[in-house]
């Protein structure tokens, strides 16, 4: 078949590759953010540890969306 070689291939595989990498990204950004909600709706303040992982999570997983875009 035409156009289907090594190359055509890897290009497949690297699409395979970032659509996973940025549905992954989404995940752990929304669980990040579902993490912050249910710690402050549960009373959760500063102190909190939900809180606070909720924000690492949401970072990372927007971070990583970010940079999964811009490659």
């Amino acid at each position: 078949m035409p156009g289907m070689g090594p190359e055509g291939e890897r290009n497949t595989a690297e699409q395979v590759y970032r659509g996973t990498t940025r549905a992954f990204a989404v995940v752990i950004c929304v669980f990040g953010i579902l993490m912050i909600v249910l710690t402050l709706a549960r009373g959760g303040g500063l102190g909190a540890l939900g809180l606070w992982l909720g924000l690492v999570f949401a970072a990372l997983g927007c971070g990583r969306l970010y940079l999964s875009f811009r490659a």
